[in-house]
């Protein structure tokens, strides 16, 4: 640490340089042994020389304190970063979390996952939570030779716990205070592996024999954390993102782990850290968002009194949303839950100007202007001014939060941009849009717009109909009675025409009997007489005649229903024909005008 400390004074930038290693006394920061943290404490940005960009400085102090080996440094700002490790646990932006049961299984996979990671683009260098690689003094007895000086392992144990730990060997009385006499070595003699492995252990008989005769001494990693969550026990790979959103980072790193990395059954990821907070962010605004505009539409309802009005109003949300999505297009900024909070903010003052506009409208309609064309001209006229002033106020309070570059720049550019953005098209588009959307809506011309919008509609389909028959030449015009004579071709009508074959064939066969059958047998009528009596008869089944009756009549009603369909079908297909050849005619294609008109009425 005191090498990293000195290699980032070197910096002009750099004012001082505090470091931390370890827990305090007090865990009110949690940290395992051999975790630092280094506070670097800048000089005024007036008077940096290497870079004017907090972001670049910091990228530069990490690929410096990358050549330390065996350090891997992530810069961050010390509240990010306890809040971070408060809300989540992790201090990096994105955790991928491995649950199971055994600590070597999840580090080795923990270790596959950083390789698989490490080339995604926008991430820093993966680190493994470090669970394991503390050294430990181990002491491995050998039974037999135990069983031989006549030892058990727990004399053992005390010799040794009392010699390095220390162990009350009686009490100490000084006047009227009381000290607990400790036994134990001499520090000197407790200061590496033969200290141990020398320790002399007391037989029964007086003698003493070292521990080394009776056990093997030796030094091995041990696990230096076990951390769990949720009852189970976890391992994270963590990581930094810069340059791209964190959902991006998130989507990708699922897919390559998905396709490289099987983890064993029992054993699963989960993603930690900012992307969480992300996760439950956006739930949230799924709630929100759609509960706001809810309550947009009904205040303007309340306000207006007509749901045509509210609704007019309320088209200036898509107009503001255009705006907003093209202003983070253009400053490459991904989708946010900072940039969700600025469309909801656009939509309340973009539905403002509306309200403008509309309640202009109805106040020159209500002084005597019926003429629609005056009073949208005249309306808009006057509220230019104020329209223009509302939007104005609005985008230029936010500039300076789209242009900053300090400490909240994360947060405040993405709302600003939305913002301003979505007011330059929703000021636009409102000043245009709606006053021709209020022309159109209004009361006497939804009859003049009726047949226009069914002569709009007959064109598409007539466009879809002859995309669907591109490749077959048109011929000439037919009319309606041609069409349903042309029946062969539409299945509907030749379904029920098997229907009714069907059911005439039931009536006439309503009264049929079963089949004839004839048999033969050989009766033994004596016991001793072999030869028996041979019998040849025929059978003949029959049901009550009121049975038969019923069938009739009903395969009789079914036949009926069948044929009434009939009529029903053609009927329809006249009307759907009729209507056709009313908007734009019904044409034959390739000899063949039924396929034609399956698809008009299909559409």
């Amino acid at each position: 640490m005191l090498m990293a400390e000195k290699m980032l004074l070197k910096y002009p930038e750099v004012k001082m340089v505090v470091g931390k290693t370890g827990a305090a006394d007090i865990a009110t920061d949690p940290m395992p042994p051999e975790a630092s943290d280094l506070m670097v404490i800048l000089k005024p940005k007036k008077e940096w020389t290497t870079t004017k960009d907090f972001y670049e400085l910091a990228d530069l102090m990490r690929d410096k304190l990358s050549t330390i080996p065996g350090v891997i440094a992530e810069p961050s700002q010390p509240i990010q970063m306890r809040f971070n490790e408060l809300m989540t646990g992790i201090r990096q932006d994105v955790a991928i979390k491995i649950f199971g049961e055994n600590l070597d299984t999840l580090v080795a996979y923990a270790d596959k996952v950083a390789r698989v990671i490490r080339p995604i683009k926008g991430i820093t260098q993966p680190q493994v939570e470090r669970v394991d690689g503390l050294p430990q003094i181990t002491i491995e007895y050998d039974r037999a030779r135990l069983a031989g000086y006549g030892l058990n392992i727990e004399d053992i144990n005390h010799v040794v716990s009392t010699a390095f730990a220390g162990e009350v060997a009686g009490v100490v009385y000084e006047n009227e205070r009381k000290f607990d006499l400790a036994l134990r070595l001499d520090s000197s003699y407790r200061t590496s592996l033969d200290d141990v492995s020398n320790l002399y252990v007391p037989l029964a008989n007086g003698n003493q024999v070292p521990l080394s005769q009776v056990a093997t001494v030796a030094f091995k990693s041990g696990p230096a954390q076990i951390s769990r969550e949720a009852g189970k026990r976890r391992i994270y790979t963590s990581f930094n993102v810069s340059g791209r959103d964190v959902a991006s980072v998130v989507k990708e790193a699922q897919e390559k782990l998905s396709e490289k990395v099987k983890l064993p059954t029992g054993y699963y990821y989960t993603y930690g850290g900012t992307f969480e907070n992300l996760q439950k962010a956006t739930a949230r605004l799924m709630i929100v968002v759609p509960l706001a505009l809810l309550l947009i539409f009904f205040m303007l309802y309340l306000t207006f009194g007509s749901v045509k009005e509210a609704l007019l109003i309320f088209s200036a949300i898509p107009m503001s949303a255009i705006g907003g999505v093209f202003a983070l297009l253009a400053r490459g900024m991904p989708f946010s839950i900072s940039a969700g909070i600025g469309f909801i903010a656009l939509f309340g003052v973009a539905v403002l100007n509306g309200i403008v506009l509309i309640s202009t409208f109805n106040q020159l309609e209500r002084d005597g202007m019926k003429d629609i064309m005056k009073r949208v001209l005249e309306g808009t006229k006057i509220r230019l001014r104020p329209v223009l002033m509302t939007a104005s106020v609005a985008a230029l309070g936010f500039i300076p939060m789209a242009l900053s570059t300090g400490s909240g720049a994360e947060v405040q550019k993405p709302l600003a941009t939305v913002v301003i953005g979505g007011l330059i098209t929703a000021t636009i588009l409102t000043l245009i849009v709606l006053p021709c959307l209020y022309i159109i809506f209004s009361k006497k011309n939804i009859q003049m717009m009726k047949p226009v919008v069914t002569g709009v509609a007959g064109i598409i389909l007539l466009l879809f109909s002859f995309n669907v028959q591109a490749q077959q030449p048109i011929q000439k015009r037919i009319g309606i009675d041609e069409i349903i004579t042309s029946t062969k071709n539409n299945l509907q009508f030749g379904i029920n025409m098997q229907q009714i074959n069907k059911g005439k064939a039931q009536v006439s066969t309503a009264a049929a009997l079963p089949k004839t059958g004839v048999f033969a047998e050989n009766e033994d009528l004596r016991p001793n007489d072999h030869k028996g009596i041979l019998k040849i008869g025929i059978s003949q089944s029959m049901d009550w005649p009121g049975l038969y009756r019923a069938k009739k009549n009903l395969y009789t009603e079914q036949l009926k229903y069948y044929q009434a369909n009939e009529s029903v079908i053609v009927t329809d297909l006249k009307r759907m024909c009729g209507w056709c050849i009313t908007s734009f005619g019904i044409y034959r294609i390739n000899n063949n005008c039924f396929s034609a008109l399956t698809v008009f009425t299909d559409h």
